[in-house]
C-alpha cells in the first residue's frame, strides 16, 4: 500500500498588483521597445492540507501576463485537491499535462511555478526546516548585489547615491543598466559609478538585450577596463551563437538566462558554452522543481549561477548550490511580506524560519485584484 503523508484540501489563488513608486526604465524603454514599468503582477498560491499545514508560493509577470497566469492556475489547480503534497515532481507533471495544449514554457508553466513553490514551502515546513536546509544547504548566506538603484530613468548622480545606500545596508555589489542609444553615455555612467564605489566593490552591468552582435562586441571590449564581474544580456536572449562568440572573445564573464522560460532553453546556452554566469529565474522556468533540474546541469559544467529577481525564493536555492553564487537584491517586494531578509558584510542571510520564511502582509491582501479558492466542493 502506498504511504500517504497528507492530502491537499484547498488551493487559494490570488492575483496581486504591486505598484512601483516611479516608472522604471531600462534600455528597452529608451530604445522604444517597451513602456516604463509602473507595476508588477504577482500570482500567489496558498495550499492547505488535512493536517492543517499551509504552503505559500508565488510567481510574477512584468508589464503583461498576470491575468493569464491567474487564469491558467485557476483552470488546473482543481487537479491538486485530494493529492499528497509531498509528491511534488509527480504533481508538477500532472499539472503540465492538464494544460498540455498551451505548452511547457511561458505563462502556463509560470502559473505552475506559484503552486510548485508553495508545495516546496509546505514540505520544508513539515520538516521544520528553512527550505535551503531541506535542499541540503552549502552555506548560510550568499553574496548579493543591488539592481533596483541602477536603472536608466535616474541620473548618474542618483545612481551613485543609490549605490552608496545599498552598500551601507550590507549589500555586497552593485549592478547598473546600460544599453542607451548613445553608447558613449553608457561608458561615462559606468566610469562614474566605478570611480564612486572604488575598485574593490563588485560591479556588474546589464544591457537588457539591446545590442546587435557588432555593437555588443565593441562595447563589451570597451567595458573590460572597468573590471566588471559580468556583462549581462548583451544580446537577444535567444541568440545562443552570438553569446557563445562573446564568451569566447572576452575576459569579462557573459551572464544571461533571466528571460528564458524553460530548462530546455537554458540547456541550449549550456551545451553551446554560450554563458559564463547562468541567471535562471525559478518563477519563470516553472518553479523550484525545474530550477533544481537546471542547477544540476549547470553544476555539471562548473557554471556559477546568479538567479534573477525573487530573492525571497532564490536565497534558498542559491544557498543549496555547490558553487558560490550571487543573489539579486530588490527591495520592490518588501511591502508584500511581513518579514525581511537580512543583509550584512556583502551577503544575504538565511533566516531560521521554516519553509521560505515569508507570510503575506495586509498590504498584499489590499492589493489583491482577483482571488479564488478551489476545494473539494468545486
Amino acid at each position: 500500500m502506498t504511504a500517504v503523508l497528507d492530502r491537499i484540501t484547498s488551493v487559494a489563488l490570488s492575483s496581486v498588483t504591486l505598484p512601483l513608486p516611479t516608472g522604471v526604465s531600462d534600455a528597452k524603454v529608451l530604445t522604444g521597445r517597451q513602456r516604463p514599468m509602473t507595476e508588477v503582477a504577482f500570482l500567489f498560491a496558498e495550499i492547505r492540507t488535512e493536517a492543517g499545514l499551509e504552503g505559500v508560493g508565488f510567481s510574477y509577470a512584468k508589464r503583461a501576463g498576470g491575468p493569464a497566469q491567474f487564469a491558467h492556475a485557476r483552470e488546473v489547480a482543481p487537479d491538486l485537491v485530494g493529492e499528497d503534497p509531498s509528491d511534488i515532481g509527480r504533481l508538477w507533471t500532472k499539472l503540465v499535462w492538464a494544460g498540455a495544449s498551451v505548452g511547457r514554457s511561458g505563462a502556463s508553466t509560470q502559473a505552475l511555478a506559484a503552486i510548485d513553490v508553495a508545495l516546496w514551502d509546505l514540505k520544508a515546513k513539515r520538516a521544520g526546516l528553512p527550505l535551503a536546509k531541506l535542499l541540503a544547504a552549502h552555506r548560510d548566506s550568499v553574496r548579493c548585489y543591488n539592481t533596483s538603484g541602477g536603472f536608466l530613468h535616474e541620473s548618474v548622480e542618483q545612481v551613485k547615491d543609490n549605490a552608496t545606500r545599498a552598500l551601507e545596508s550590507g549589500v555586497g555589489g552593485v549592478k547598473i543598466k546600460v544599453g542607451r542609444p548613445d553608447w558613449a553615455e553608457d561608458l561615462r555612467r559606468v566610469a562614474a559609478v566605478r570611480e564612486h564605489i572604488g575598485d574593490a566593490v563588485p560591479l556588474m552591468v546589464d544591457a537588457n538585450q539591446q545590442w546587435d552582435r557588432p555593437t555588443a562586441m565593441r562595447l563589451c571590449r570597451a567595458l573590460e577596463e572597468f573590471d566588471l564581474v559580468w556583462i549581462e544580456e548583451p544580446l537577444d536572449a535567444y541568440d545562443t551563437e552570438g553569446h557563445a562568440r562573446l564568451a569566447r572573445s572576452l575576459d569579462t564573464a557573459v551572464a544571461t538566462g533571466e528571460m528564458l522560460t524553460s530548462v530546455a532553453e537554458h540547456y541550449e546556452l549550456i551545451r553551446h558554452d554560450a554563458v559564463d554566469v547562468l541567471q535562471p529565474d525559478a518563477p519563470r522556468i516553472g518553479g523550484i522543481t525545474q530550477f533544481l533540474k537546471l542547477a544540476a546541469l549547470a553544476e555539471h559544467r562548473h557554471l556559477p549561477i546568479a538567479p534573477h529577481f525573487a530573492m525571497e525564493i532564490h536565497v534558498h536555492l542559491a544557498a543549496a548550490y555547490p558553487l558560490e553564487p550571487w543573489v539579486e537584491h530588490f527591495d520592490w517586494l518588501h511591502p508584500l511580506f511581513n518579514e525581511r531578509l537580512e543583509t550584512s558584510g556583502g551577503r544575504m542571510h538565511l533566516s531560521d524560519r521554516p519553509g521560505l520564511g515569508i507570510t503575506l502582509s495586509e498590504q498584499a491582501r489590499a492589493w489583491t485584484v482577483d482571488r479564488t479558492t478551489i476545494d473539494s466542493t468545486r
